[in-house]
């Protein structure tokens, strides 16, 4: 089921008209910046895209314009991820085509007050389907601080959550 519907959300996620991505782009970067749990963080962690998903280059912009401190995940072998200071010019490609840090100086989770949360599909509950590896619901198991995604009206579907599956606590999304 899970395998499924990551699938169908991946074909329309692909295939979205570039100019109207990037419209809704825009959007979602005001809604999310207009919310206490940004306005309020200090430590911001977000995630380097993939060009189907939301475009993060947008808050990253955002967050450092805001003088805020910006971090970015780091992944291991056996679904481990830590949170590394963003430094553009010190990034290595992984496995996956992504880039993240190549520093391996951990901020420690009670430091960060929001994370940005990627995923492929969500529910109404805040409930995702990721990619499948786990890393961010291991690492937010027992991350008390605020987390929220950014989501396209096509990523959001009815399932039933995992009993290891962590919620986010904030949506946004543009109808």
């Amino acid at each position: 089921m899970k395998n499924e519907l990551r699938k169908t959300v991946l074909a329309q996620l692909t295939s979205q008209e570039p100019e109207t991505k990037a419209k809704i782009d825009k959007h979602l970067l005001e809604q999310l910046i207009a919310l206490p749990a940004y306005k309020e963080a200090q430590v911001i962690a977000t995630y380097l895209s993939f060009p189907h998903e939301y475009d993060t280059s947008l808050l990253i912009n955002q967050v450092l314009k805001d003088g805020k401190r910006l971090l970015i995940p780091k992944t291991y072998k056996q679904g481990r991820m830590i949170f590394v200071d963003y430094d553009p010019d010190n990034l290595v490609a992984t496995s996956f085509g992504l880039m993240e840090p190549a520093s391996d100086l951990a901020v420690e989770k009670s430091e960060i007050d929001l994370i940005h949360v990627p995923g492929v599909v969500f529910n109404d509950e805040g409930y995702r389907i990721g990619y499948g590896a786990g890393y961010y619901d291991r690492y937010l198991s027992d991350f008390e601080g605020e987390t929220v995604s950014t989501v396209y009206p096509c990523q959001k579907h009815d399932f039933q959550p995992d009993s290891y599956d962590i919620p986010v606590k904030e949506v946004v999304t543009c109808q």
